[in-house]
């Protein structure tokens, strides 16, 4: 016993399990490890993990909660239990390996409960518990806008991304898109034009470019903006993922532009997405009896984008147009008769000229409930005046 103990220790065999046994360890109590396997379990989407995680407290208390305490989670049904307490080995193998390829490739790393998370998507409630990003992005810039269209555009609508994303250019506006073909890609290659950021959100997984003829201006892109996805990175570019994608291209922006859609499509898709979430929708007008503009004109007649034929409309609509004026120009006002949680707002819009609702959830610890209530009061005395997107700003 001895003998093999010296030789287990001389090649130092000892110091080698010890060293991997402990890095395993440090793997299985990582955050995104756990994630990694929450976002791959049966079912168990978004939505459901995020149930999970706001009544346990995080993503690693969801696997230690015992299973009663589980099952008494308003909308976790016994299907949700059972796959937490009955993970099966090829998960844990897949995370693993994911984790490394995060590490191999220094991916970045996004969780919905973590500082780094999109403030925008964080409010929406499909929003991904986990997705991955590789660039230099800022998804928290004052302004965002998604432009997207079909991928059979035509040289009209690529012509008007590319003029839009020129009389944008001086706003220092976020731009989102998908990377596909036709007016994704023109409104990607505009934005580096003017030295905008932009940002793609993909339909798989980080391994590949779909189109592979989009690999340069992805690589481009991530010096001013970058790649992002939800999907893990040996995830081909199924169908049924462009849908789940285009919520996120809706989620992290202020407004959507579609500029070319037909009657049915992902362009559509993402701008219903983003009618849902509250944001502002803008589309262009085509031709009558254009097929690539009967999607446009479709949304418009049903009062849900505003009709655009410039930069001008959306910067007028968003309020951005008058935003240097407007802060040039606001002179310190006087409150009365205001109480301690009105206080709080006023304070946070001094700050900055407009602020929408999700980003004031953000700086001020109030539920949701209450904090309509005092925007409502402060509304009603004049203090405050309420733009479109649910965007306040002081009077």
């Amino acid at each position: 016993l001895f003998y093999f103990t010296d030789i287990f220790n001389l090649f130092g065999i000892k110091d080698y399990f010890c060293k991997n046994i402990k890095k395993k360890m440090a793997l299985h109590q990582s955050t995104i490890y756990q994630a990694l396997i929450l976002t791959q379990l049966p079912a168990i989407g978004n939505i459901t993990a995020r149930k999970l995680v706001a009544a346990c407290g995080s993503i690693e208390a969801v696997f230690k909660e015992k299973s009663n305490h589980l099952a008494s989670i308003e909308g976790i049904n016994k299907n949700v239990v059972h796959s937490l307490k009955n993970i099966q080995s090829d998960i844990y193998d897949k995370a693993e390996k994911e984790v490394a390829f995060i590490e191999e490739n220094k991916i970045q790393t996004y969780i919905l409960n973590e500082e780094n998370y999109p403030k925008r998507l964080r409010h929406c409630p499909d929003a991904p518990l986990l997705f991955f990003g590789k660039g230099n992005m800022d998804f928290n810039v004052p302004k965002v806008i998604a432009i997207v269209g079909t991928r059979m555009a035509t040289t009209y609508g690529k012509d008007v991304t590319k003029q839009l994303i020129s009389d944008l250019s001086d706003y220092d506006i976020l731009i989102v898109s998908g990377l596909a073909f036709g007016i994704d890609t023109a409104a990607h290659q505009a934005s580096l034009h003017h030295n905008q950021q932009t940002v793609a959100v993909l339909g798989h997984g980080l391994k590949m470019i779909y189109p592979a003829s989009n690999r340069k201006l992805a690589t481009r892109m991530l010096q001013k903006g970058g790649i992002i996805t939800e999907f893990m990175s040996d995830a081909i570019p199924d169908a049924m993922n462009f849908p789940m994608r285009n919520r996120i291209i809706a989620g992290l922006s202020d407004a959507v532009v579609v500029v070319e859609a037909k009657k049915e499509g992902g362009a559509l898709i993402t701008a219903n997405l983003g009618f849902s979430y509250d944001r502002d929708i803008f589309t262009v007008p085509g031709r009558v009896g254009d097929i690539n503009s009967e999607g446009c004109h479709n949304l418009i007649k049903s009062n849900k984008a505003a009709l655009i034929t410039s930069a001008a409309d959306i910067l007028e609509i968003m309020r951005w147009s008058d935003e240097g004026e407007k802060r040039k120009n606001r002179q310190e006002k006087l409150f009365f008769d205001v109480s301690e949680d009105e206080k709080l707002i006023i304070e946070a819009l001094k700050q900055e000229n407009e602020v929408n609702i999700d980003s004031l959830l953000l700086k001020i610890n109030m539920p949701h409930a209450r904090l309509i209530a005092v925007l409502l009061e402060l509304e009603c005395k004049g203090y405050i005046e309420c733009l479109p997107g649910k965007r306040y700003t002081l009077t």
